[in-house]
């Protein structure tokens, strides 16, 4: 029986193309929109995760003031870091894996006859270590190196394609500022940033000798400290903190004058906020489900009354109530599903195409598209039975009287 009402169901969307295709469209629509703001939604929360997963793992960073304030959003100023709380942070907490002083600003980096402003970096071979930066060619820093300031330096990809064309600069010699150093070593590519910073525009040296000869004091603006795997860094962040207190004279009941960033509260933050706003685009996008099942109620009504005779023939016949509305609902149920699935086609075709030009993964989710498909079906059960209802309950003597 169902599949006679399948094919019956078939031969009347065939007698009405077009109509039955501009019947289908919310549908494909609806379905379309849904799984393309979902895909590319999911796409986003997946690249800010793996954005910030490339400054390192397990990583706290360790900043003189207080938040963002004031006018313009600026970061409250306060004394800076020295060595000593770098010494302290390595003998009085545990768990950690590496402690990396950084001081940084930009500077112009020249060689030969050509220049480029970049970040410059000095830290020691534990920042390497916290960030999992490992060089593409050459090497770290040596023992020596870091402890007497020798002038060798370590750039990124980004400045290497600048001053060098992509050649090898191992051995060479730029200068910085009124410094000539040597290169030693090219960091492998990490690529932007989840703000939008090029992390392969850098160049990095010794500390001592960024603080002798480029910065000419001994601050250290930052420490990045990354935590030992199956080390709580919430605990890790509370020590940290604790810390710092003691050495900078905070009293109790004073707010700090330094901020602990926690990169799993910045992931969790980021791709939370990246889901909620997914499921907002979801749930504006489903509305064209409800526009589709509502243009399908309408026509099913239309087919309803064109076909008042016919129904009045099959009821005199000897058709129960019954199987009239299953007649009926069938034929709203394919056209949504044939709705439901040249949306699903469309959207996932969609996704491939927009997520490398949005610059995000491309995530196929059969559960989505699963979703999606049952919800069509929803569609044309729920605004097919009004129609359907009211076909099965026509008096079959006055619909043969009708014209």
């Amino acid at each position: 029986m169902w599949r006679e009402m399948i094919l019956l169901a078939l031969r009347e969307i065939r007698r009405n193309v077009l109509r039955s295709s501009l019947t289908m469209l919310g549908v494909v629509i609806g379905v379309a929109a849904v799984i393309l703001m979902v895909t590319l939604g999911s796409g986003a929360t997946a690249s800010v995760a793996e954005g910030i997963s490339k400054l390192g793992t397990n990583l706290l960073d360790v900043r003189p003031g207080q938040g963002f304030r004031g006018p313009g959003g600026a970061r409250t100023r306060s004394d800076p870091f020295t060595l000593d709380d770098v010494e302290a942070i390595r003998q009085e907490i545990a768990g950690l894996r590496a402690v990396a002083p950084v001081a940084s600003q930009p500077t112009q980096v020249i060689y030969g006859n050509e220049n480029w402003s970049t970040s410059v970096t000095g830290t020691d071979n534990d920042y390497f270590e916290a960030r999992d930066w490992s060089v593409a060619s050459g090497r770290l820093f040596n023992e020596s190196e870091i402890r007497t300031g020798r002038p060798v330096c370590i750039i990124g990809s980004t400045v290497r394609d600048k001053l060098f064309s992509g050649q090898s600069p191992l051995g060479d010699k730029v200068r910085v500022e009124h410094l000539s150093c040597e290169v030693v070593g090219v960091l492998e590519s990490k690529g932007q940033a989840t703000f939008g910073g090029d992390q392969d525009d850098v160049l990095i040296l010794p500390l001592r000798t960024f603080q002798r000869r480029i910065s000419g004091d001994r601050d250290v603006s930052s420490i990045t400290v990354s935590a030992q795997d199956g080390v709580s860094l919430e605990k890790v962040q509370q020590d940290l903190e604790r810390l710092m207190r003691q050495r900078r004279h905070v009293v109790p009941g004073k707010e700090d004058d330094f901020f602990v960033g926690n990169m799993e509260q910045l992931v969790s933050t980021l791709t939370g906020t990246t889901r909620v706003l997914t499921a907002l685009l979801g749930a504006v996008a489903a509305v064209s489900l409800l526009v589709g099942g509502i243009g399908i109620m309408n026509i099913m009504l239309v087919s309803v009354t064109e076909r008042t005779r016919e129904i009045g023939i099959r009821l005199s016949i000897g058709a129960r109530a019954r199987e009239v509305l299953a007649q009926f609902l069938v034929e709203a149920i394919v056209l949504s599903s044939f709705g439901g699935l040249l949306g699903i086609a469309i959207g996932v075709a969609g996704s491939a195409i927009a997520a490398p030009l949005l610059r995000v993964p491309f995530l196929f989710q059969p559960g989505i598209i699963a979703l999606a498909f049952l919800f069509s079906a929803a569609v044309g059960i729920v605004f097919g039975y009004f129609p359907a209802r009211q076909a099965a309950q026509l008096d079959p003597i006055d619909a043969l009287r009708y014209e």
